[in-house]
Parts: C-alpha cells; structure tokens; sequence
C-alpha cells in the first residue's frame, strides 16, 4: 500500500501510514469509530469452532485499540460445490457466538462462490477520541504485559500433521477463541500507554511493529513468556510453519539473542498466532495494579515478559 496516496483529515486519528490494527474516525468531540476486517481459511477441523477463532481474531483488533465493538458484518468465500451447507452454517454459528459474546450485533455480510473457504468478519466499534490506543505510544521504562500463551501456530501445524494430541488442540483452540477484551478498569487508569495484538506476525514481529512506531527499545525475558506446553515439544520436533520462520528472519537485524538462548525459543517467539494476546505497554507505576486487573478478570496468563529501554530505532533485547 506505501505507492497509494498518504490521505489526511482532521479527524482521521489513525489511517493506513502506521502499522497499527484498526483504522479510528472521530465522529464527535466524545466518540471515535473504529473500522477493520479479517477473514482466512480453517485452521481448525470442526466448523464451530473455526467460525468463533476467526469471529473473535476479527474482534481483537477493536480491542487492541481500547474500543468496544458494536457492530459485524460477515465475510464469506464459500466453495458451493465441495462444501455441505451444514459446514457454512456451523461456521457462522461460531462466529456469531463470538459476536454476541462481544456485545456486539451481527448485521449481514457478504459471500462469494470461491474455491477455497474463508471466513472472517468486518467489525465497527467505538473508543473516546482521547482515549485511544496505538502501537506507537510506549514510553522508557513502560513495563511489557502479554495476556496469552504462544504457539498456536506450532500447534496448528501438529494438527494438519495429525501429530498434535487432542490436549494440545483443545488448549491450542482455548486461546485463539478466547475474546482479547481488556477489563474497563484497565483502561480508565491511562497507565496503558501501547496495546497490539500478536497475530501474523508473532511475538517478534509485532513487538517490532511497536517498538519502531515508539521509538524505543524492548527487553524481553524469554524464561518468563508464556507458552503453551505441547509447543515447545512440537517446535523442538521442527514443526515450525513456513510463516513463523519468515518472521524470524524478517526480524532477525533487529534482535539482540542472548547467546545462551534456545533456539526452539526464537521459532516459538516467531510464531505466527491466530487470535494471540495482547501486548501492553504499560506504566512502570500502574503495572502490578494492571497485572492484578487482567487476572481478576479472569485473563489468568498475563504476565510480566519485559520492559521498554529507552529511545532507538525498534530494536529488541532477547534475554534468557
């Protein structure tokens, strides 16, 4: 997109020149509208559950910006031919779920005769104009929260192998249709500074997006970032998706690996996720209260993974 045309408004908060996860129009000196999309093919087996993973991926980005969805529309490719109508149905079943989890009202959608099936959804929400949250707001010194473990995408891999075990996909299948909402006291204290979910890109890659929109440097402690058991088993297998290694090497001149660092680590740090966590950048004085908010909410795998270095140019710290 960097050869189409920069456009401004005065009330465009956030367009297409960041990398950030939604686009935000303020409508009123007090609402903002956030508007993004996101559909992909089935990564799991059972339709249900595809349709919530891919409903509640489309829903983070509304979250990673502060905001609260109010409206989705579904998006649909659909091989009319090879794919019983019962599995179209189950999916938007699933997405629905989610959406109605969300709060949120499901308004219609569009569908293509494809060949290959996609779902995913177009999602509205809102956010006060002055309280939105960018990947490019972290501070020096702003301590690093993740809210989910990592390695779905590793796990998703076992899985079209039939290598993963049905305890790994369901744990795999917990996170990603796991909704990212953040407890509103989280964000009524403005100790949150930075917010992006980890999708695509992985841990590295939009840690990266974020440290270089700020203008800092991250620490991260490996020892301490959560990830999902059966991954770490399975990376060490080499089960590592094609996607997850072109984030390593996409972000491989701006890490600094400690030497002593597991190898299996990095692959899983890169790992491409589907409805990952959130990253926060959060005050060094409000994070334990944070912390303590995300927990009392239930998200029971946040957790403290590293903190900001000061002014540079992206560049990310990997300690064991």
């Amino acid at each position: 997109m960097k050869t189409l045309p920069i456009q401004s408004h005065p009330d465009l908060l956030v367009g297409m020149e960041t990398a950030d996860d939604a686009g935000v129009f303020r409508l009123t000196p007090e609402i903002a509208l956030i508007q993004t999309l996101d559909f992909f093919t089935p990564i799991v087996n059972d339709p249900f559950t595809f349709g919530q993973i891919a409903a509640a991926n489309a829903l983070s980005d509304v979250y990673a910006m502060g905001g609260r969805p109010l409206t989705a529309m579904n998006i649909v490719c659909y091989p009319s031919r090879t794919v019983p109508r019962e599995v179209l149905q189950a999916i938007l079943a699933g997405g629905l779920d989610k959406i109605h989890e969300a709060g949120a009202l499901l308004l219609g959608g569009h569908s293509v005769d494809d060949t290959e099936l996609k779902y995913g959804l177009s999602v509205t929400g809102v956010v006060h104009p002055e309280r939105v949250l960018t990947n490019a707001g972290a501070q020096a010194g702003d301590i690093l929260i993740l809210t989910k473990p990592l390695g779905t995408g590793i796990i998703a891999t076992a899985m079209k192998g039939r290598l993963a075990t049905p305890a790994a996909a369901a744990a795999a299948a917990q996170v990603m249709t796991t909704l990212n909402r953040l407890p509103p006291e989280c964000l009524e204290g403005r100790g949150v500074h930075a917010v992006t979910d980890i999708t695509g890109f992985g841990l590295f890659g939009h840690a990266l997006e974020m440290a270089m929109g700020s203008r800092v440097k991250f620490t991260i402690y490996a020892h301490k970032v959560p990830v999902l058991t059966a991954a770490r088993e399975y990376a060490a297998m080499g089960l590592v998706p094609a996607g997850s290694l072109a984030n390593r090497n996409y972000c491989s001149k701006s890490l600094l690996l400690a030497s002593e660092l597991d190898p299996v680590l990095v692959n899983i740090f890169s790992d491409a996720q589907t409805n990952g966590g959130l990253l926060l950048a959060v005050a060094p004085a409000q994070a334990a209260l944070v912390l303590e908010q995300l927990h009392n909410a239930e998200i029971n795998a946040a957790t403290v993974i590293g903190e900001v270095r000061g002014t540079g140019t992206g560049q990310i710290l990997v300690k064991s």
